[in-house]
């Protein structure tokens, strides 16, 4: 009969097993998980980095190309949306670019001014100034041997809904146009965002009325011309409004999309529409587009699962979701049908130029 003191022994030799089989299979499901993680975050591409120079102006970029041929390829030209924006979104364009590359064609974007090491500050610009940029980075694809000249057109969101027709009003060779939850009129999608955020998070009718007087104030400002501490004078606290945003707000609060969407007229433009969109009035933007695009030329494509970044509702409104989706299945971030709508889009443009 054994001794007490070696039944405990054994009993540690089997804890000490079944902790060592334990971490065992830790170990494995991590690895698993990492070999998930890698292979969800791997794309059919072929990512360049390069430094677009071109009318004095020097931009960090990066080119996705297709994974395999020489081309010359068609290209997407990239226009962000609002916030300090990497080249690719921090991830978040490169399932979209797999979808582009699938369809054969190439995507262009760049770090705003600032951003990354960029020169420059994004904040300083005008969306003249951002359609100029793209310009010049149009006509520096434009001498690349790996990039058909001839079939460039542009993607862009949200704040790029100011910045994609003034791009076509400037180079009359642009071929086509994805707009993403564009935004129209600086003055109408800001009373709207206000206001759609406020009752989101539950604000009472007083709340609401207290931002909206406010908020009217700030245009009052706005309209002559005042400086930044006049307006937090007026205000008081300034509520995250810096002076580096106020000066980038003075500048462009008179956007209004309506007056260069004409520049578009005859090239096809796929419209993206979300139907959680609480930074877009997209009844505002569609009416907008359908009144001033020719319908030929003009698709509409709505979403009603999805937020203002096409992303999937049910996943944003949750952080968890959100991350881990985000790190273990990135292209089941956006809403269904988005990705393959965008490519079946590309697909369908016949491969002469531009139809003006």
């Amino acid at each position: 009969m054994a001794t007490k003191p070696q039944r405990r022994t054994s009993v540690c030799r089997r804890a000490a097993r079944a902790a060592l089989a334990a971490l065992v299979a830790l170990a494995v499901v991590a690895a698993g998980l990492g070999g998930l993680v890698v292979w969800q975050n791997t794309y059919d591409l072929r990512e360049e980095a390069v430094t677009v120079r071109y009318g004095g102006r020097t931009l960090h970029a990066v080119l996705a190309l297709p994974e395999r041929g020489k081309g010359p390829f068609p290209l997407v030209v990239v226009a962000h949306g609002d916030g300090p924006v990497d080249a690719t979104h921090d991830g978040f364009y490169r399932p979209m670019w797999e979808s582009f590359a699938r369809a054969g064609y190439a995507s262009l974007s760049w770090n705003k001014p600032g951003v990354g090491g960029a020169p420059g500050d994004w904040l300083d610009q005008t969306m003249e100034d951002r359609a100029q940029e793209a310009a010049d980075a149009i006509a520096w694809a434009r001498q690349r041997p790996d990039v058909d000249g001839r079939r460039i057109g542009l993607w862009g969101a949200s704040q790029a809904g100011w910045v994609l027709p003034k791009i076509a009003a400037k180079d009359g060779r642009i071929r086509f146009a994805i707009a993403v939850s564009p935004a129209v009129n600086w003055h109408r999608q800001g009373r709207y965002n206000l206001i759609a955020e406020l009752r989101r998070d539950g604000a009472s009718d007083a709340e609401v009325a207290a931002a909206l007087r406010r908020r009217e104030t700030g245009l009052k400002l706005l309209g002559r011309g005042a400086t930044y501490e006049e307006y937090v004078r007026a205000v008081g606290d300034p509520q995250g409004m810096t002076a580096a945003r106020w000066r980038f707000v003075s500048k462009n609060h008179t956007a209004d999309a309506r007056a260069d969407l004409p520049a578009l007229r005859g090239v096809p433009v796929l419209l993206v529409l979300a139907g959680h969109d609480v930074n877009v009035d997209t009844a505002d933007t569609e009416a907008a587009y359908r009144r001033l695009l020719p319908a030929p030329s003009l698709r509409v494509t709505h979403y009603p699962d999805a937020t203002h970044g096409l992303v999937r509702h049910d996943v944003e409104r949750s952080s968890l979701r959100l991350t881990l989706t985000a790190l273990c299945a990135p292209r089941a971030l956006f809403a269904e049908g988005f990705l393959a709508d965008q490519r079946q889009f590309l697909s369908s443009l016949d491969t002469e130029g531009p139809r003006r």
